[in-house]
């Protein structure tokens, strides 16, 4: 391996005391996972979150089985005995010094005690020791916890906008809508990121911006015309609700969104901050 790309020890060092702090606060033992026991847990465990109503879990123990032995990322975050959260992601094309995150869930019982934040944290220091530059993943970006979660806590960047991503899917999760998708790439030696790691997450300054998609009395989408470099789209504060009790609704934000945050990033626009609102500001950037 050409030493270009060697990794300073300090570097290394630093994302593997962020890692261990963050497994710490959130009071669990990340580790690599490599047995088919361990690999049958994350099943389990998926399929306890992503497929309530007994159906197939999202991942089967032959694929973690051959991930791991391919040299990606499974990783695994246990409280006791009792795995409470995974994490696992593969390499990209060799070029890239990239990892792509698939899939990272955490269990009911242990949701807001920032396990997830560990297991990327770990992960991004695994990814350091591997000499990667990057790791990328899609999220929701319908989802406003899962956007906070992302762009501010993980200071990750936003790179593209997919519609339908997946195609349909029916789990307990996405509700049969379309899974349109936010790419998103962890640039691991970004101070940002290295920052973020450290849970002390860079303040970003939201700029004013005028308002493109709202929400309305009855929860709904509202499109509004704005000539405004900055623009604001606002989310429903629990699309995930929404798509169990008024799936019609939940449609109508996907495309919604789709036509204004998905439209602007495809434009070639930058997401330039997201707040606790749950809003995005956006930079359209200079007309031609």
């Amino acid at each position: 391996m050409s030493t270009m790309h060697t990794v300073p020890q300090s570097a290394a060092q630093d994302a593997a005391d962020a890692a261990r702090a963050a497994a710490s606060d959130a009071g669990v033992e990340i580790r690599l996972l490599s047995t088919v026991a361990e690999f049958a847990e994350v099943a389990a465990l998926f399929q306890s979150i992503w497929a309530s109503d007994g159906s197939q879990s999202p991942v089967n123990v032959e694929t973690l089985r051959a991930i791991s032995k391919a040299g990606s990322y499974v990783g695994g975050a246990y409280e006791g005995d009792d795995l409470v959260g995974a994490c696992f992601g593969f390499f990209a094309a060799p070029g890239r010094r990239a990892l792509h995150s698939h899939i990272a869930g955490v269990s009911e019982r242990m949701r807001g005690r920032s396990v997830g934040f560990a297991l990327k944290v770990h992960q991004r220091s695994w990814a350091i020791d591997q000499e990667l530059e990057e790791i990328s993943w899609t999220f929701d970006p319908l989802i406003s916890r899962n956007a906070y979660f992302n762009l501010v806590k993980l200071a990750a960047t936003p790179v593209a906008y997919h519609s339908n991503f997946y195609g349909q899917m029916t789990d307990a999760l996405n509700g049969g809508d379309d899974t349109d998708r936010m790419l998103v790439t962890w640039y691991v030696h970004d101070p940002r990121v290295a920052d973020a790691c450290r849970g002390a997450a860079s303040a970003v300054e939201t700029p004013e911006g005028s308002d493109l998609l709202t929400v309305d009395a009855d929860l709904g989408p509202v499109r509004h015309e704005t000539a405004a470099r900055l623009v604001r789209v606002s989310l429903p504060r629990d699309i995930e609700m929404l798509r169990k009790t008024d799936p019609e609704r939940a449609t109508r934000w996907r495309l919604a969104v789709r036509d204004t945050l998905g439209t602007l990033l495809d434009q070639g626009a930058d997401v330039v901050s997201f707040d606790r609102t749950g809003t995005y500001t956006i930079d359209r950037g200079e007309k031609p």
